[in-house]
């Protein structure tokens, strides 16, 4: 599954672990990305990847 919200165009980015001794290890942030149905603008039926931010501020209309 892409992890890319389909709304939002949320996706995942690159960043930096950083313990408490300041050893440094690469992680990446991804986005809380789900397939829910939808009603799209059409008024279609629809499965989709939504990040959740998206499904909770009402971006989306569930099917």
């Amino acid at each position: 599954m892409s992890k890319v919200c389909e709304v939002c165009g949320k996706h995942p980015v690159a960043g930096r672990s950083i313990s408490h001794s300041h050893r440094v290890s690469n992680r990446s942030f991804r986005p809380n990305v789900q397939k829910v149905t939808i009603r799209d603008a059409e008024g279609h039926v629809r499965r989709a990847n939504v990040c959740s931010t998206c499904i909770k501020s009402g971006k989306v209309e569930r099917a």
